[in-house]
């Protein structure tokens, strides 16, 4: 059990890689931290998750420096999160792009959010003072929408709710290879304190019918090949299952929710403790399953004095 709150002691910098997973695609992934994902096209280079700080936001744009000089024109979103954010200003791109709800979700509770996690997680928040405010997407879709980098086509899509409501993925037709943000991680803890669980297994469904030839996840290691990016799908549907099934048995028998956090905790330690941060989640995670088991649809706002009660209840 973790003996501090959430990921305060975790004060280790984690290696980052920089690999191409297809032609001129590119995943920043760091051992479990926030990933990033990287498009160059013929005119410009389009940037999948900011990181959380604008210094943060450098190590990025330092590894795209590596590879192309060509202007980051975009900055996509995946979904509200103050860690995949609040670093946009760095790239100084010519539109932040998102969807409609994530913007919504944005002026609903970002900045509760972008609270919350710094205390969460202060060693994601690096040169926090550097941060200009919260991003405001500068271009929003509902349900899809393409961009062009020259001739390189990138679909944005809205494939349904799972990690929150206003998810979205980047699918890059002519490599067929995914960024799909927090829907999927890779033998990483999923966060689902803003999860719909009953929609998500569907959600991934339909991101399996990409049958990607690579997929950058929101945590983990980038998936080469169809059968791994399958093997990713499947772990994060495992993940959501064996999160909310206990819950759910245990709302049905009139259980309080620290008597599901304990179930739960102690059926998943044994397959899921060394993934990256899954003791910070789990507080979270059964909290909203707690709730969504219950029939609450929209994830009650996270703050800084509700995650410490929380914690105090479920850890203490």
């Amino acid at each position: 059990m973790a003996a501090n709150f959430a990921s305060t002691s975790d004060l280790t910098d984690k290696k980052i890689t920089f690999a191409e997973i297809g032609r001129a695609l590119y995943a920043f992934t760091a051992e479990g931290d926030p990933n990033s994902g990287v498009i160059v096209g013929d005119d410009g280079v389009m940037v999948i998750d900011a990181q959380a700080t604008p210094t943060m936001a450098g190590l990025v744009i330092e590894r795209v420096r590596q590879v192309t000089d060509k202007p980051i024109k975009y900055v996509v979103l995946s979904h509200y999160h103050a860690v995949r954010v609040l670093g946009a200003s760095a790239y100084q791109a010519q539109e932040i792009v998102a969807s409609q709800r994530c913007r919504a979700m944005i002026a609903e509770r970002g900045k509760e959010d972008w609270d919350s996690e710094y205390g969460r997680f202060p060693r994601l928040f690096r040169a926090a003072e550097t941060i200009p405010g919260l991003t405001w997407p500068t271009l929003t879709f509902k349900d899809h929408m393409t961009l062009y980098l020259g001739k390189r086509r990138v679909d944005l899509m809205q494939i349904g709710r799972a990690h929150t409501a206003g998810d979205i993925i980047a699918h890059v037709p002519d490599a067929n290879v995914v960024f799909s943000g927090d829907i999927v991680e890779y033998k990483s803890a999923c966060y689902c304190g803003d999860a719909h669980f009953t929609d998500w297994p569907a959600t991934l469904d339909r991101l399996g019918l990409f049958k990607a030839e690579a997929l950058v996840p929101g945590r983990g290691d980038a998936l080469l090949g169809i059968d791994r990016v399958a093997e990713g799908i499947a772990l994060t549907r495992d993940f959501l299952r064996d999160t909310y099934e206990p819950v759910r048995r245990g709302v049905a028998h009139g259980a309080p929710l620290k008597a599901c956090f304990d179930a739960a905790t102690a059926a998943m330690r044994p397959k899921y403790a060394s993934w990256p941060i899954f003791e910070h989640c789990q507080p979270f995670n059964i909290a909203r399953a707690y709730d969504e088991a219950q029939g609450i649809d929209t994830p009650r706002v996270w703050t800084a004095e509700r995650d410490r009660a929380m914690w105090a209840v479920l850890q203490g």
